[in-house]
């Protein structure tokens, strides 16, 4: 499974993500980006960003389903 991120320890809040793609990203209270839908992200405005970005702060990092034991 794939998940889009924004390392907000990178982020400069300079806002290209959330005017490219409202529909990912936006603007928090904290001036910095953040992802606010995970669907659908493997397209090309979402490459687009990922490229323009800046500071490198955006990704889609492949991430491990966590399947809970009930094994104890």
């Amino acid at each position: 499974m794939k998940k889009l991120e924004v390392d907000q320890n990178k982020c400069i809040g300079c806002g290209m993500c959330a005017g490219m793609d409202p529909d990912h990203f936006e603007i928090d209270d904290s001036g910095l980006s953040t992802v606010i839908n995970q669907d659908n992200i493997e397209n090309e405005t979402i490459s687009q960003v990922i490229e323009g970005c800046p500071t490198g702060a955006i990704t889609i990092e492949e991430i491990e389903n966590e399947e809970k034991s009930t094994d104890m």
